[in-house]
């Protein structure tokens, strides 16, 4: 359990969680991406799970065992955990966490969402993979889209934005609101397949109850950007599909306030940087 809580942070500020990808740990994930920077800029406290080798040599999170993937149970239950503690060590606001990730650190974030969606605001998916796409390893390399050899992607399965849904509805007793999702996925991505960010739209459209059909098509610095509304024109989903990006997450390194980050393994230099517009599709740029 990593942290980074800002001097002086008053009483009732946000938290974001941030997942790191495989083969990276989380002190990868703070600078690199910018966390830091927009933890300083709108005060808000930071917390990066740290995943060990012990449960898996890649250090990925294990968003396809199902041991670690149902509510209370496993790494699900573990950051879980966390978030308590740093609820209780930061006095945060418990209506306003949101959780991101990157890889398996998104397939993790997508497991956090479905199976605590009473406990966030807000997540943002980055290559990251449906939830229950997979409960075990073979259905994991085999049926979620991802690398089983460098450069050769694995089918994705195409289910039903209804049966994608059900999987998430079935995950907990929770029967209010869903979190707000913001879904980025690289064109050019040879580890997880840019399918996989179809999947995610027909998931969280399902369960928000929105059609497939995005309300707004725009650009962001060049890529494509959709909206999907609830009827009261309340954007609760948009993705972001960066044009010629490989695998990681985007940022744009500089000194501007639109800009973050250090370019590194699995961190992109694409002149777009997620944090920023991720933060502003969670509103926490106004608050």
């Amino acid at each position: 359990m990593c942290t980074y809580v800002p001097e002086n942070l008053e009483p009732s500020r946000p938290l974001v969680v941030a997942l790191h990808g495989c083969k990276q740990q989380a002190e990868d994930y703070d600078n690199e991406t910018g966390w830091i920077k927009f933890a300083e800029r709108n005060q808000f406290a930071l917390l990066l799970p740290q995943q060990q080798k012990a449960n898996n040599m890649s250090k990925c999170f294990n968003w396809f065992e199902l041991n670690d993937i149902e509510r209370d149970k496993g790494e699900a239950l573990s950051i879980r955990q966390m978030i308590k503690k740093m609820a209780s060590d930061t006095d945060i606001d418990p209506e306003k966490v949101y959780i991101t990730g990157l890889s398996a650190g998104g397939g993790m974030a997508t497991v956090m969402l479905a199976v605590y969606p009473d406990m966030f605001a807000g997540g943002a998916i980055i290559a990251g993979i449906p939830y229950k796409c997979a409960t075990n390893v073979g259905e994991a390399l085999n049926e979620c889209g991802v690398s089983i050899v460098p450069g050769q992607l694995a089918p994705m399965k195409d289910l039903s934005p209804d049966a994608w849904g059900n999987l998430v509805r079935n995950a907990s007793s929770h029967n209010g609101p869903y979190p707000r999702i913001s879904i980025w996925q690289g064109t050019s991505d040879t580890t997880v397949n840019p399918a996989d960010q179809q999947e995610l739209v027909d998931q969280w459209t399902n369960v928000l109850g929105v059609d497939q059909t995005p309300d707004i098509e725009d650009t962001i610095n060049g890529h494509e950007h959709k909206l999907y509304k609830n009827d009261n024109g309340e954007p609760l989903i948009e993705t972001i599909l960066i044009s010629g990006m490989g695998h990681g997450t985007p940022i744009d390194p500089g000194g501007g306030d639109d800009q973050c980050g250090e370019a590194a393994s699995y961190i992109l230099d694409v002149g777009t940087c997620s944090s920023y517009y991720i933060i502003k599709f969670w509103g926490l740029d106004f608050q």
